[in-house]
């Protein structure tokens, strides 16, 4: 590209050495395209970019149409703290209708049975989940399987449910005719008009449900339970957290093992699956730590010893794969083990560390000989502050005196475990134990659970979304002779969808990067723009291993001191309402974030209902049909309208029972009346559009801070190069309840009157991928992983980063400062849960959509299983950021053979740059710049992770023990009876 004035050196120019062995040769400056040309050219092209989209956005006439309703529009300042102080009430206020819904279930249930009086002989038939509609061989119904009336129902996900009447689930493990069953059954039929009358005052709730201590389950609105593959029902109400929370208090727990020789085989087996089910009755308020004993006492993790960790999903899994790694040998002695668990338990209560409640042993062998009342007088008579649970291994009954003993002088329960069918229900005696102070005390506290997944979901929702609460209080028998004994009948409880909650912090409200998030006493998220608690398992969206125990300051991370972490974690700043108390729960926080420049005001604008009504019927216009206009999930006839609809019914007058958002409905009516004109405009365009000298303009697009869009197409649909974008189905592009629009955040980065050019991902893979199709002046919306930049860089006409095309470029350009990298690979914590890592000190990361990788390695301690185990890890990822105010930049670069030139102009009102570089010389030497993410190998510091103790907010109330308590009721040898059904399963099923 040399002119005639300039003069070129080349390998065979006869002004050049004679070439040698290995050539050398040089471009001189001469030979490049001056920068001054250069800049022309990015001028020009440029210049012409913005003619061409100016034309066809009609940005000059949506800029005028503005401007002339400026001195009509007022500008509103957005006050955080009133805006958190507002939505909390509102969310306290409806989260105190769910409370409200199951105290009458208490009520209800303590009625019914106080006035029910036991029948050994009782014969009842009642609705089984199982067996409703099922008929035999001759057309009739079976035995508790009669007619049960099922319809779809919007508000429960589609499902087939009676929303008239409750049926009743039983696991395969208990008998659908015991006696207990059945009394606990009729009894329990008095809730069903209290389910109705409840699902009547609020009609936003969702399930209601009340588990019983026998084993059986009543669901309303009721449905038929499926099996799984093996025909069996695991599903076992005791077992679920929201159960496991309302009968206890929080838990400090030391579980000995004993891996003797005596173990081996079955024995082993049976102890391992007592371990991971006691595991299992543990959650994120709870404390715990695994001893296993033979000739000495290890910690099954060494990283572990001496200290108690948090019983959240994360450190019981990694548990369970630890538990069942261990090995029978050598001969087993006891005492050590207690006394180190008794030594660790009580450093953690002088040190106010752990739950601070109740505290307790969990002691699983087959025998224990020696002298060890020495070891309880020391650490545990006569206050017993530590119940000890036995549990004896094995059918062999000599050591039972021995074993019961030791739970019955420490306040704990003994039971024998002969087979894996009974690991179940002994393991669940301790909770009766535990629960006993409350009961005896009738102390109904109000429970609310760890964030779970709700799967009907999992294909429907935003990630964030998908999370759900559980709100439930225990349930005790009033009977007098009974007191001492403090008899758990069960737990009501009723779920809670966490996106109902979050209807109450509407976007608008917010502005383009601002959110709402909800926080756990232990800083975990319940909801949150950046948590993606799923993974992708070839066509099937998975929870990820750790989705309920990822830390806020794993995705907020500008708190680096976590000061923000802590304060919604370990104090609360949700206010209780006047003259009540606070029913918001004391495990729940909520925070609201605004971004500086971007969510500071709200511009009210006001126009007539009659105007606004006739451009909102125009159809190029639509709403964001995920937010609230006007509430429609309440009434039945209002579920089916779009947001759309209903608000011009509620304008029109023709539906005077919605009830709707009026400052956001008007926002709307001034937003449809100042961008109408743009319809005609666009219109005119493509009918006097000449696609020979005009092809690649397809569409024209605006949305506004109210969710309202329009769009024109200037090709037909058919020919549009992306026929998802502005769809429902991709929703990174249009107004949803968890974000703006991809393109409407980034646009909100940039100075007014400047474009937005970008490449559009066409697949689900996350691969860029790009059709040019040989059109001039065609560009697609373009966003790689982590968009949390106001100026990503953009490779030209290929959709590749240019550090991987040119990483000599690229080093260069960084050297230089044109782009930075300003967290140099900062690992990321929170191994499934990426989040960005924002350049701007005095703004949070932009809500870009950050990076969503699934990073699931196998696990290698796990090699010799059929499958591999898939777990969380750790890590860590470059970013680039163009720095603006560098407009222009030029280099020479030593490749080793040969030097190469570039120039790089930003080209104006854009976020383009023009980059011309010579191809001749092969720069290799130098490495490409690549935005992979690593995993981070910890050593030391991985032990220090699992080890810390964050700071937290305990819950409010603790019942460790009561002076009326029975304590001599511990347990008995004689072991339980289980069904034939769950005998006969095969052994690998009761492994799973």
């Amino acid at each position: 590209g040399a002119g005639p004035s300039r003069r070129c050196c080349s390998a065979s120019s006869a002004s050049c050495p004679p070439p040698g062995p290995r050539p050398r040769y040089r471009w001189r400056r001469e030979c490049f395209p001056r920068i001054s040309a250069v800049k022309s050219w990015a001028d020009a092209f440029g210049g012409e970019l913005y003619s061409i989209v100016t034309k066809y956005s009609g940005s000059l006439l949506l800029q005028k149409k503005y401007k002339d309703v400026e001195p009509t529009l007022k500008i509103k300042e957005v006050d955080g703290l009133e805006l958190v102080k507002k939505f909390s009430e509102q969310m306290e206020s409806m989260l105190r209708r769910k409370v409200e819904a199951v105290e009458r279930l208490v009520e209800a249930a303590e009625d019914a049975d106080l006035n029910h009086e036991y029948n050994s002989s009782l014969e009842f038939d009642y609705y089984n989940s199982l067996l409703i509609n099922e008929k035999d061989e001759n057309d009739n119904y079976v035995e508790l399987g009669d007619e049960f009336i099922l319809e779809p129902n919007e508000h429960f996900n589609n499902l087939l449910v009676n929303t008239t009447y409750s049926d009743i689930q039983l696991p395969t493990n208990v008998y659908n005719k015991d006696p207990d069953i059945l009394n606990g059954v009729y009894m329990s039929e008095a809730l069903n008009p209290i389910f109705v009358d409840n699902f009547e005052r609020d009609p936003t709730l969702t399930w209601q449900y009340f588990g019983s201590s026998t084993g059986f389950f009543r669901l309303y609105p009721g449905i038929k339970w499926l099996p799984d593959e093996n025909g069996v029902i695991s599903f076992d109400c005791r077992n679920r957290g929201w159960y496991i929370q309302a009968a206890t208090s929080p838990k400090d727990i030391v579980i000995i093992v004993d891996v003797s020789g005596s173990m081996k085989g079955l024995r082993m087996t049976i102890a391992k699956h007592t371990i991971i089910t006691i595991l299992d009755t543990l959650g994120e308020n709870d404390f715990v730590n695994i001893i296993a004993y033979n000739d000495y006492v290890h910690f099954i993790e060494p990283c572990f010893k001496g200290i108690l960790v948090q019983a959240d999903r994360d450190n019981r899994e990694h548990f369970k794969q630890l538990v069942d790694e261990l090995q029978a040998k050598g001969v087993g002695t006891v005492n050590k083990a207690l006394t180190e668990s008794f030594k660790i338990l009580r450093e953690f209560r002088d040190a106010g560390q752990g739950g601070l409640c109740n505290q307790a042993i969990m002691l699983i062998t087959d025998g224990a000989v020696e002298d060890y009342e020495a070891v309880f007088e020391k650490y545990n008579w006569p206050d017993r502050k530590v119940r000890v649970f036995t549990y004896l291994i094995g059918r062999e009954v000599t050591f039972a005196p021995n074993v019961k003993w030791i739970a019955c002088n420490n306040k704990g329960y003994y039971t024998q475990i002969s087979t894996l069918a009974d690991v179940q229900e002994n393991v669940m005696e301790y909770l009766h134990v535990l629960s006993r102070p409350m009961v005896i005390n009738h102390d109904h506290d109000i429970i609310w659970t760890e964030a779970y997944m709700d799967s009907a979901l999992f294909a429907s929702q935003a990630q964030s979304l998908l999370l759900m609460t559980t709100v439930a209080m225990p349930v005790f028998s009033k009977k007098n002779e009974t007191r001492s004994h403090g008899i758990l009948l069960g737990v009501v409880g009723s779920d809670v969808p966490l996106r109902e909650l979050l209807k109450l912090a509407p976007r608008y409200k917010l502005g383009v990067h601002g959110y709402a998030f909800l926080n756990t006493n232990n800083g975990y998220i319940l909801s949150h723009p950046d948590l993606r608690p799923l993974y992708k398992e070839g066509k099937k969206l998975k929870p990820k291993p750790n989705y309920n125990s990822v830390d806020l300051s794993e995705v907020e991370w500008e708190d680096q001191d976590e000061i923000v972490r802590n304060a919604v974690s370990c104090f609360g700043i949700t206010p209780p309402l006047a003259d009540k108390p606070s029913v918001f729960p004391p495990a729940c926080s909520l925070g609201v974030v605004l971004s500086r420049g971007h969510g500071e005001y709200i511009l009210l604008g006001n126009t007539s209902v009659e105007e606004g009504l006739h451009d909102l019927l125009q159809p190029d216009l639509s709403l964001a049909n995920e937010w609230i206009y006007c509430i429609t999930d309440i009434d039945p006839d209002h579920r089916k309208l779009s947001q759309l609809e209903a608000v011009i019914r509620f304008l029109t007058g023709e539906e005077p029972d919605l009830e709707c958002d009026e400052e956001l409905v008007q926002e709307v009516l001034f937003d449809a009346v100042v961008t109408a004109p743009m319809e005609a405009y666009w219109t005119t365009l493509a009918l006097n559009m000449s696609m020979e000298t005009e092809a690649g303009v397809e569409m024209a697009f605006l949305g506004t801070r109210a969710g309202l869009m329009r769009s024109a197409l200037y090709v037909g649909s058919e020919k549009l190069s992306n026929r998802k974008f502005l769809t429902r189905k991709d929703k990174e592009s249009i107004f949803t309840m968890d974000h703006f629009p991809l393109w409407y955040r980034r646009a909100a980065e940039h100075p007014p009157g400047s474009f937005i050019y970008s490449i559009v991902s066409e697949d689900d893979s996350g691969n860029l991928s790009l059709n040019t199709r040989g059109e001039k002046r065609k560009f697609f919306p373009y966003s790689f992983q982590c968009h949390a930049y106001p100026n990503p860089f953009i490779a030209t006409l290929t959709g590749k980063f240019l550090g991987a095309v040119d990483g000599s470029v690229m080093t260069q350009l960084l050297n230089m400062g044109m782009f930075k990298n300003p967290g140099k690979h900062l690992p990321l914590f929170g191994p499934l849960c990426h989040r960005c890592q924002s350049p701007v000190s005095q703004g949070r990361c932009p809500r870009y959509g950050p990076l969503t990788l699934p990073v699931l390695v196998p696990a290698a301690a796990h090699k010799h299983k059929k499958h591999d185990t898939l777990q969380p890890c750790d890590t860590e990822y470059p970013v680039f950021v163009y720095e603006p105010a560098i407009k222009e930049t030029n280099g020479l670069i030593e490749c080793g053979d040969c030097q190469k030139m570039f120039v790089a102009q930003q080209i104006a009102s854009s976020n383009l740059l023009l980059l011309v570089t010579d191809a001749a010389c092969d720069c290799n030497i130098f490495p490409p710049v690549l935005l992979d993410a690593k995993e981070v190998k910890y050593i030391l510091l991985l032990c220090d992770r699992m080890r810390s103790q964050k700071l937290r907010r305990r819950p409010d109330t603790c019942h460790a023990f009561h002076p009326e308590e029975n304590a001599q009721d511990c347990g008995g040898a004689a072991e339980l009876s289980v069904s034939l059904t769950l005998l006969l399963l095969p052994l690998a099923l009761l492994l799973r």
